[in-house]
């Protein structure tokens, strides 16, 4: 993205949503798996919504447990593959087809208040 293509707002929500991508499942968009076709973008969006937690970075779910360490992990999980859901929505192929930044903002905070509760301490 930038290098012979137009820089406009709609190339930078698509950075953002493989910045996204990478950051959940703990991928690069160059991996040696991402051959004949097969993309991150592409990874993820198969993955969606059923194998999530194949995907995704191990090290984000760290500390399960019991009782409600395991109800919060569930949740986690849901806030992620919700999170990978904008990220593949901002990377798609068409920049017509993606999400405004300000719908993924949007989403963005209420995935975090779902995740915690309704909390709306940004440290939370």
């Amino acid at each position: 993205y930038g290098t012979g293509h137009k820089v406009s707002v709609q190339g930078d929500v698509y950075s953002f949503g493989m910045l996204l991508l990478e950051m959940f499942t703990a991928k690069r968009p160059t991996d040696d798996g991402f051959k004949y076709g097969l993309n991150l973008h592409h990874y993820v969006e198969r993955a969606l919504p059923k194998h999530v937690v194949e995907i995704i970075d191990p090290n984000l779910l760290l500390g399960g447990g019991e009782g409600e360490a395991d109800e919060l992990s569930m949740r986690a999980v849901e806030c992620i593959a919700s999170v990978l859901r904008v990220g593949v929505s901002c990377s798609k192929g068409s920049p017509k087809e993606r999400m405004q930044m300000e719908g993924v903002v949007k989403e963005l905070h209420t995935i975090k208040d779902r995740l915690y509760g309704g909390s709306r301490d940004i440290n939370a």
